[in-house]
C-alpha cells in the first residue's frame, strides 16, 4: 500500500527554482521515503518533464498550490495541467486580499470558490482550500473559518486544513478535522513549538506542542487521503526536516 505520507515542495522551496534543482530535490525526496508531493513554489518546468521527473523518483503529485486568480483566468488550462500531473486536488494557499476584511468578502469567495470546484468536479478534480490562521478572525459573533465552511457547496468545495494554523488561530486542529470529514481529503502536517519568549514557531512534526495521536486518529477517522508535511521556516536543513518529521510520523505508526 502507498504512504499517505507527502512533502509539500514549499519547505524546499530555495532548492526548485529551476528545473534541475527540481530534479536534484526530487530525488532527495525519494531518498528520505516519501512517495507523494505537493506542488508549490516551483520554478518554471514543463508540466509533462515535471510529471517524468515525478515518475522517475516514484512520486505521485498528491495535489498543488496555485494562485486562486489563475484558476478564474484559466481554469480549462488548469485542469489540463492537472490531467498531465494525474492530480485530482487542485488547491488555492489562500484567498485572494480582495476578499479578505469583512463577513460579506467571506461569503463572496465562498461563492466563487464553489463556482470554481463545480467546474473542477465536472473534469472529476475537487478544489481544496489552505487555511491560516487570519480565518479565525470574528466579525461579530462569526469566524472566518465558519462563513467559509458554511456558505461553501460542500459538493464542490474541500478543506485542507493547516495544523498549525488552525492551533495558531486558537481553534483546535481535532475538532476542526472532525468537523471537515467528508470534506478534508488532504490536510497539512506541521508542528508547533514555544520560545523562552513566548513566541510561537514552526517545527518538524512530532517535535512540538500538537497532539499528534489525537490528530492522527482524526485525520483516519475523517479518511483523510493524504498527510501532507510542511514546515514554513526549518531551523536546520529543510531536507533534514522533512527526514525528522516523516520518521516521527512513521515512528507513529502512520502509513
Amino acid at each position: 500500500m502507498a504512504s499517505k505520507i507527502a512533502a509539500q515542495l514549499y519547505t524546499l522551496r530555495d532548492f526548485t527554482k529551476t528545473p534541475d534543482d527540481i530534479r536534484r530535490t526530487l530525488e532527495k525526496v525519494a531518498a528520505i521515503g516519501y512517495e507523494s508531493v505537493q506542488l508549490s513554489a516551483l520554478g518554471p518546468m514543463d508540466p509533462h518533464e515535471l510529471k517524468e521527473a515525478c515518475d522517475r523518483n516514484g512520486l505521485s503529485i498528491c495535489s498543488t498550490h496555485i494562485g486562486f486568480e489563475e484558476m478564474l483566468a484559466d481554469l480549462p488550462g488548469v485542469i489540463e495541467r492537472h490531467r498531465i500531473y494525474d492530480c485530482k486536488y487542485p488547491g488555492v494557499g489562500g484567498m485572494s486580499q480582495e476578499y479578505h476584511g469583512s463577513a460579506e468578502g467571506y461569503r463572496r469567495f465562498a461563492r466563487d470558490a464553489s463556482d470554481v470546484g463545480r467546474q473542477l468536479k465536472a473534469a472529476g478534480m475537487t478544489f481544496v482550500y489552505h487555511n491560516h490562521s487570519t480565518e479565525f478572525q470574528h466579525f461579530g459573533d462569526e469566524r472566518g473559518m465558519d462563513i467559509l465552511f458554511d456558505d461553501s457547496d460542500p459538493e464542490a468545495f474541500a478543506f485542507e486544513l493547516d495544523t498549525y494554523w488552525v492551533a495558531h488561530g486558537g481553534g483546535s486542529p481535532v475538532a476542526w478535522i472532525n468537523k471537515c470529514a467528508g470534506r478534508l481529503p488532504v490536510i497539512h502536517f506541521k508542528d508547533m513549538r514555544i520560545s523562552a519568549d513566548r513566541q510561537q514557531y514552526y517545527c518538524e512534526v512530532g517535535e512540538g506542542n500538537l497532539d499528534w495521536p489525537g490528530i492522527i486518529a482524526a485525520c483516519e477517522a475523517a479518511k483523510v487521503e493524504w498527510y501532507i508535511v510542511e514546515q514554513d521556516v526549518c531551523q536546520r536543513d529543510p531536507f533534514e526536516s522533512l527526514k525528522i518529521s516523516f520518521d516521527n510520523l512513521k515512528g507513529m505508526g502512520v502509513e
